[in-house]
């Protein structure tokens, strides 16, 4: 049965304005589970409105400890629903339940941290050596600020950019990844039933002109957005002609590094569970992987039998350790980044294909993959994947220099 959902604007679950709604794929499946609004520029104006009329008329005048008090019962009422939460994101974007359960609770741990500081934001008085004048600091609200969230961790980057403005009396409209809508409007119902106002929380839904609409709606005093750097730059310029803050959480291509003193064993998992825990698909993963040359004879043939070990399968199975890639676009690229490596002239070690196996054949999965001699100005080397490349990103060494780095 595909579920069907609707925009959440100033408290009511509303259809999209112009009817239109995108399918959501169950990337394990490849079956649509989910129908979700496509969010017009109309629609984005009223969740911006409904957000600004709840800052002016109630939310900015609300004492912080009764802020806090809503954020603290929301927190419970999350972390009462972490498993149900979880089986939702996990069917939305394949990523395991082992990694989604943790991350609502995450959530639950991100708006009780900042509810303690709702009622202790202010300002101060500042001494003068003019003794007929006052000087004085005063922290005042954005107004309604704009969250942009990616599809690899839904509710885990939303609890981040929420918390905090909530706390200091902001309203939020919430922009979700329409590939990975479906847990973002289901934490809509819980705001609702932890009682917080009408339009202090809002979320459209949509793909890149409901994005565009929401950074350049006047109403919108501030925007957050974690993606792609590609796409973060042009936010950062739409907000910029309007002279808006904006706080961008791009991409990055972080390094493991293994020195020839390391405790190789320790050292091998740390890296295996760096690139493919969320099958690549963080942020943080340790896309690279720079081994000091006396022990990468060692560590290579150790990294690749650890990985063809690698157990996938059902995401909402707890004994699986790797799910599918997020969506059928993201699939592909990966694919295609493993065959320009291939031509480029990096080695493959292990993986580089689709995956195939009992319960795999109709999912986005790719083998755990990992690549050597790989030269520092490829691709490969130097842009994100956001997969392992053995299941979304790759994993790469390089045989140059005496230590790492040289």
């Amino acid at each position: 049965m595909v579920q069907t959902y609707h925009l959440h604007v100033a408290g009511r679950r509303i259809p999209p304005a112009s009817g239109r709604m995108l399918q959501s794929t169950n990337p394990f499946t490849s079956q649509v589970w989910a129908e979700i609004p496509d969010a017009s520029a109309e629609d984005v104006a009223a969740a911006v409105a409904a957000a600004n009329r709840a800052f002016r008329e109630v939310w900015r005048d609300t004492p912080g400890v009764r802020r806090a008090e809503m954020m603290l019962k929301l927190a419970t009422l999350i972390e009462s629903q972490a498993a149900r939460l979880s089986r939702i994101e996990s069917t939305d974007n394949g990523k395991i339940v082992r990694e989604t359960r943790p991350q609502m609770l995450w959530v639950g741990r991100q708006l009780r941290y900042f509810a303690g500081y709702a009622d202790k934001l202010f300002g101060q008085h500042v001494p003068l050596d003019q003794p007929n004048t006052l000087d004085y600091l005063s922290l005042e609200p954005f107004a309604v600020v704009a969250l942009i969230t990616a599809w690899n961790s839904p509710l885990a980057l939303l609890a981040n950019k929420l918390a905090p403005p909530l706390a200091a009396g902001n309203c939020v409209v919430v922009k979700p990844s329409e590939h990975a809508s479906a847990s973002t409007l289901e934490f809509a119902a819980l705001v609702e039933e932890a009682g917080f106002p009408p339009g202090v929380f809002n979320v459209v839904t949509g793909g890149a002109e409901t994005g565009r609409a929401l950074v350049e709606d006047p109403g919108v005093a501030l925007v957050s957005f974690t993606g792609s750097p590609q796409v973060g730059r042009e936010i950062a310029a739409m907000a910029g002609r309007r002279l808006v803050p904006v706080k961008l959480e791009l991409g990055g291509k972080s390094p493991n590094i293994i020195f020839d003193d390391a405790d190789l064993d320790k050292a091998v998992v740390g890296a295996l569970a760096g690139i493919f825990g969320a099958t690549g698909q963080t942020c943080v993963a340790g896309s690279r992987l720079l081994v000091q040359r006396g022990v990468l004879d060692q560590v290579v043939p150790r990294l690749a039998e650890r990985a063809r070990n690698i157990r996938m399968g059902d995401p909402l199975d707890p004994a699986t350790e790797m799910g599918t890639v997020a969506n059928e676009p993201q699939f592909r690229r990966i694919l295609a980044a493993i065959e320009q490596a291939r031509e480029a002239g990096a080695r493959l070690v292990t993986g580089g294909r689709r995956a195939e196996g009992a319960g795999l054949g109709q999912g986005y999965f790719i083998e755990p993959t990992i690549f050597t001699d790989v030269d520092n100005g490829s691709q490969l080397a130097q842009e994100e994947i956001f997969g392992p490349r053995a299941g979304d990103h790759p994993v790469r060494y390089r045989r140059r220099g005496r230590t790492v780095g040289q």
